[in-house]
């Protein structure tokens, strides 16, 4: 496999100060372990804990896992980073705990260090909110409960420091003492009481029945993965397996033959690239649909994306376009996002854009005036909060924002058909 940098040669189409140039590092496809890793992650719950300094957070989170997770001092403002961990932990399973920088930080250190701690509601699942007890809570963690509200995310207040005399709770929150070790297990299964409350949707196997065969088409081109497949295609043979289905993957190239020979199809799910020839051997009675479009349907995005898409029939020429990956790889020559849309949506609309790029965690703040269409990947590495984030801020500013599957179905003129899941 021939792999190439992405220099100005490449990028030549793409105009305007909006451009962002792709270093070397980045890209769609990292390596197998490190992708591995990072699926792994996205499925895994997200438990983050927020507070001021010297609140015990630290202290807490080291309970909790029942390790020495985060450095314990009592000089204030210990924790300088997020600190992540991910393991299993009883009764809540897979998780990735999170200790986070105090939110009462001072100085221009310390207001970053606020941002990288706001940054992770974006990826949180559950919160914990520790209270100081001996302080009480105050308007920076009624703002944090404000925020948490806002997104709707589930959280607990607990007020840590119990052992000291006079220590109040406020109504619905939980007491502990990390000095002691007091509370720990009855905070553990609040948390694990809410995870088995947390709904989840499925990513295919309520479109199917029991033995009900669907073929599954896996381009293999340049920019795919070499001997594996990728997140989103492992994911749907798990669920259809699940499910009693019977998942059958041939290459785009062999789909004729397949379907002469593979006898009744419920469900054709294909790559969204090979919309364009997929569609044109698919019979129309075959319901066909991709793997992104299924993710955005499995998160939750799907009609704030249909909507987004139906703004390519509105652009005016030199309009910006914010094409955002939700994970770093090695770009190759005909990379999706820097090249393939970015010239079919020229294509498609006989216009030119200012395209500009963004790719895993990094996703801007400030979108009004700066973007008039976001088109986002599946968002296969990320896990719902944090794509549910990315899609409520598009929102919110007034931006329409799309994903690839659902962008790729509008520009070839089948978007009905691949939405409508038969």
């Amino acid at each position: 496999m021939r792999l190439c940098r992405i220099n100005v040669s490449i990028l030549a189409g793409l105009k305007g100060p909006g451009v962002t140039r792709v270093p070397k590092s980045t890209g769609s496809y990292p390596n197998t372990r490190k992708r591995a890793r990072q699926g792994d992650l996205m499925e895994r719950t997200h438990i983050a804990f927020f507070g001021r300094r010297n609140a015990g957070k630290s202290s807490l989170v080291n309970r909790f896992t029942s390790q020495e997770l985060s450095i314990v001092s009592d000089v204030a403002g210990t924790t300088t980073d997020p600190v992540r961990k991910t393991m299993e932990l009883l009764p809540l399973g897979p998780v990735v705990i999170i200790d986070t920088p105090g939110i009462d930080d001072e100085g221009t250190l310390g207001n970053q260090r606020i941002e990288r701690s706001l940054r992770v509601i974006d990826e949180t699942d559950i919160a914990v909110l520790v209270i100081d007890g001996s302080v009480g809570i105050g308007s920076d963690e009624k703002q944090l409960i404000g925020e948490f509200k806002k997104r709707k995310i589930p959280y607990i207040v607990v007020v840590n420091k119990t052992d000291l005399e006079g220590v109040k709770a406020p109504e619905g929150a939980m007491t502990v003492s990390a000095l002691r070790n007091e509370g720990i297990e009855e905070l553990k299964e609040k948390v694990a009481v809410i995870i088995r409350e947390r709904k989840t949707r499925p990513l295919v196997s309520d479109l199917v029945e029991e033995g009900d065969l669907v073929v599954l088409v896996v381009p293999i081109d340049k920019s795919a993965p070499k001997n594996r497949l990728i997140l989103p295609q492992q994911m749907v043979i798990r669920d259809l397996l699940g499910k009693g289905a019977i998942p059958v993957v041939v290459k785009d190239t062999e789909l004729d033959i397949a379907l002469q020979k593979v006898g009744k199809v419920r469900m054709v799910i294909t790559d969204s690239q090979a919309f364009g020839k997929v569609s044109k051997i698919v019979p129309s009675e075959i319901p066909l649909t991709s793997f992104s479009i299924l993710m955005a349907r499995f998160k939750g995005i799907l009609d704030q994306s249909i909507e987004g898409a139906n703004m390519l029939d509105r652009l005016e020429n030199g309009a910006k376009i914010l094409i955002s990956e939700g994970c770093t790889h090695h770009r190759q020559c005909e990379d999706i996002g820097t090249v393939k849309l970015p010239n079919w949506i020229r294509e498609y609309t006989g216009k030119d854009f200012d395209f500009a790029f963004t790719s895993g965690l990094e996703f801007p703040k400030e979108l009004a005036g700066k973007y008039d269409l976001i088109i986002h990947c599946g968002a296969c590495m990320l896990g719902e909060t944090e794509v549910s984030s990315r899609y409520r801020k598009a929102k919110e500013q007034g931006v329409p924002m799309t994903n690839y599957g659902i962008a790729i179905g509008k520009m070839k003129g089948i978007l009905s058909r691949v939405i409508a899941f038969g």
